[in-house]
């Protein structure tokens, strides 16, 4: 296999695919989505609220901690999680731009 040549390109691509790498499974969409709606919380909550066993929960957990999507803070015996939010605006920023960059585009396209 290949190596990626991941310096052929800028930081920003690099991060940009970092990121929606670590989006790249529905579970995490379904953890990101659910952390949104509560906030915070720890990885029991989403155990209780996903068809998945804890380990495989902390596996997606840590996937997206380490993207920089999400945050952990130990609070006693756990951690307490949420989103981290200027990862999340860097996202809607680049997808924004790109929406715009389209409909001000003439289809010219197929």
């Amino acid at each position: 296999m290949g190596a990626t040549k991941t310096e052929h390109f800028t930081d920003k691509q690099n991060t940009i695919a970092t990121l929606t790498k670590a989006l790249g499974h529905p579970a995490r969409i379904a953890i990101v989505e659910y952390l949104i709606k509560v906030d915070t919380c720890i990885c029991g909550d989403i155990v209780n609220e996903l068809p998945l066993a804890q380990p495989t929960v902390s596996q997606h957990l840590k996937e997206l901690k380490n993207a920089g999507l999400i945050k952990g803070s130990i609070e006693g015996n756990s951690i307490c999680y949420c989103i981290d939010e200027k990862i999340m605006e860097k996202l809607q920023k680049y997808f924004g731009n790109i929406s715009t960059k389209l409909s001000n585009k003439k289809n010219t396209c197929c």
